[in-house]
């Protein structure tokens, strides 16, 4: 499978606004199935954490006052990212604050964002549910460490969409995958997902 970076921010709330920012980004690169790169920082956009995102994430207020500024940590992440096509856990919310943190650094978002909760209902519906951390137990993946810790989240992530990969080259009998395809099975109904594949076999 080609070059994916999967992402995962935390942040002070649900919807990016003045008010509501992202303070911690991960970026994964994953190739061939393997991690291959990393990247990740806190990042100080000078708003306050409130105290329950800290009792969930860990991310003090007293530990974004040193970190880089959310413009700096933006630029260094759009330079390693670049154009590689971008994959994250529920990636509604991650897509929103990707755009709106590279809109404050005046860049535009390139590439489509494929999703792995969006994946995993339809290539493991005997999941109890489709949380992260439930795949990861469920698919006996490796603990990466934290829950809500951007790191630990976006190789859980990668780990995932190795797995959903695999599933479909052993059960679908796809033997090429790429992003695209991805991005396409994620709007199909799981109960026409054997259908839907079945133009892609034998590639």
């Amino acid at each position: 499978m080609e070059r994916i970076a999967v992402i995962d921010f935390e942040t002070t709330g649900i919807s990016p606004s003045s008010t509501c920012r992202a303070t911690e980004i991960a970026v994964v690169i994953l190739e061939q199935g393997r991690i291959v790169e990393r990247y990740q920082s806190l990042m100080n956009a000078g708003v306050r954490v409130p105290g329950f995102i800290e009792q969930l994430t860990g991310i003090s207020n007293a530990m974004l006052r040193t970190a880089p500024s959310a413009e700096q940590v933006m630029n260094e992440v759009n330079e390693f990212v670049g154009i590689t096509p971008l994959l994250a856990h529920n990636a509604a919310f991650d897509q929103k604050f990707w755009d709106f943190e590279m809109g404050r650094i005046k860049r535009t978002r390139l590439q489509n964002f494929a999703c792995s909760l969006l994946l995993a209902r339809r290539l493991m519906p005997a999941a109890p549910n489709h949380k992260l951390g439930t795949l990861t137990t469920f698919a006996d993946l490796p603990n990466t460490g934290k829950a809500h810790r951007a790191m630990a989240d976006a190789e859980m992530a990668a780990n995932l969409t190795a797995y959903l990969a695999e599933q479909l080259r052993r059960q679908h009998g796809l033997r090429e995958l790429n992003h695209d395809l991805l991005c396409s099975l994620q709007k199909v109904p799981a109960a026409k997902i054997n259908e839907h594949l079945k133009r892609y076999r034998g590639f």
